[in-house]
């Protein structure tokens, strides 16, 4: 097995470009890639599982330990071939004096040796202490070689590759050459999601640029010499397997998820988890289809619903039967760019557009973050799931966007206690049976979140099944 993490001085130095570049090129030559995002993002992730062919797998400490970041990574890179782990920010980079949740401090807690991407414009000698910088600042981190990023062409490549060759002893993996064509679209919240791409009659762009991806990896690193660097004999140790709920099988649910350009941000983890507790999910478009499927309830995870309020607006028909439905008790759960649309409405850039109206307030985009980065949450009784854990929840939130105009007595399952959520003190609007929130949960940390809201799906329909007919007359 090989393995090992991708990492950089600092972002933005073309880690996702190289790692999507390597987890395509090590897949089409037949290899069993297996690919994990540090920390809570949705997108890199998206990326890295069209490049692989696989779901990627998100690794925060925020969430979890290191044994059981130890344990999620043994149990889906059991079997791969290569197990690639993208970091995020800078290699030292942390909340914390100590690093206690950086990429390398992920690194030592996985066992893996480091494969450092620098961004090099502008730079030449310079390079060389760059890198014994990195080296010496953690000498119990091992840095199994660099791969040069955004370079000007082939004499800035040669002279770096002579600064480095002369001052240190570290491998040179690659290089990767600046070329516009090979950049993913960037937008307010990052990379353009792989899903949009691909959904947006881009489907043969997103594909090719994945292809154009591959081929520069293949042509500029020495990917024989990276598996030799990273090459380990040591077998993963055995975890106990995930198992289904004793519910699965004779008391399954069928919940809707809206997946399209406009919706998702869904954890591949979670939805193994709805699954698990007894879910099937079905899956539909809040841009072309004009009815709800037949189904026992609704999640609508985060998204992009503000470059698509044109379309949204327009599919009038699934915002009356949506609206219809969870005014009638439809069990939902909606985040972030869930929550901005089963509003009333969303301005963005002097234009305001009709949404759901499942939620009494109206959403309103803003030119820089609201609310962004961990939180730390408390369940109120007004959380319609039950059978929560004591204690914090720990969740994360990026939203440029407010939600205003909200009537005085809305009810919220959450207070924040760190975090900006709906208002700075709450989150989690409860409207029947529809929990909608900013923040972002994850089944992780002793939280199944997932099978929580499977169960209180099961005991609304449970209800509703037993309701005695009415007939007419």
């Amino acid at each position: 097995m090989h393995r090992f993490l991708v990492s950089a001085a600092h972002k933005s130095s073309g880690k996702t470009t190289v790692s999507v570049g390597l987890a395509a090129a090590l897949a089409r030559a037949g290899r069993a890639v297996r690919t994990f995002k540090k920390g809570p993002d949705y997108i890199d992730p998206m990326w890295l599982a069209a490049a692989s062919g696989r779901p990627c797998r998100n690794l925060d400490f925020h969430l979890s330990s290191p044994e059981a970041l130890r344990e999620e990574f043994a149990r889906y890179g059991a079997g791969a071939d290569v197990c690639l782990v993208e970091g995020n920010k800078g290699l030292y980079d942390g909340l914390d004096l100590e690093g206690s949740n950086s990429n390398a401090a992920l690194a030592r807690a996985l066992d893996l040796p480091v494969v450092l991407v620098l961004d090099a414009r502008g730079m030449t000698r310079g390079i060389a202490p760059l890198i014994l910088g990195y080296q010496a600042f953690d000498p119990g981190l091992r840095i199994a070689g660099v791969i040069l990023s955004r370079l000007g062409g082939s004499r800035h490549e040669s002279k770096l590759r002579a600064v480095i060759e002369h001052y240190t002893e570290v491998p040179v993996l690659g290089a990767m050459h600046e070329d516009p064509q090979l950049a993913i679209v960037e937008r307010h919240l990052g990379l353009m999601p792989v899903n949009e791409a691909w959904a947006a009659n881009e489907s043969s762009a997103a594909r090719a640029r994945i292809a154009a991806l591959a081929e520069a990896a293949g042509k500029q690193i020495d990917i024989d010499r990276l598996l030799e660097l990273t090459r380990s004999d040591a077998p993963l140790p055995a975890v106990p397997p995930l198992q289904a709920s004793t519910c699965a099988d004779t008391q399954r649910v069928r919940i809707g998820i809206a997946r399209d350009e406009a919706f998702g941000f869904y954890y591949a983890d979670d939805l193994e988890a709805m699954e698990r507790a007894g879910a099937t999910l079905v899956p539909f478009s809040t841009l072309r289809d004009a009815r709800l499927p037949e189904v026992d309830a609704v999640f609508i995870g985060g998204g992009f619903p503000e470059v698509f309020m044109p379309q949204l607006q327009a599919n009038v028909r699934l915002r009356n039967a949506l609206r219809d439905a969870l005014e009638s008790g439809l069990p939902a759960y909606a985040e972030c760019g869930g929550l901005m649309y089963l509003s009333r409405s969303i301005t963005w850039r002097g234009e305001t557009r009709r949404m759901v109206g499942a939620i009494p307030g109206d959403v309103v985009m803003h030119e820089r973050p609201v609310g962004r980065g961990y939180v730390r949450m408390e369940e109120t009784a007004a959380h319609p799931w039950g059978g929560g854990t004591p204690g914090e929840v720990h969740a994360h939130e990026f939203h440029y966007s407010s939600l205003e105009n909200l009537d005085a007595g809305t009810v919220f399952a959450y207070r924040m206690k760190r975090g900006h959520g709906t208002d700075g003190a709450h989150d989690g609007i409860v409207r029947g049976n529809l929990l909608a929130s900013y923040c972002h949960l994850r089944s992780a940390g002793g939280r199944d979140w997932a099978a929580r809201f499977v169960e209180f799906v099961r005991r609304c329909k449970a209800r509703t099944e037993a309701r005695p007919a009415v007939t007419a007359g």
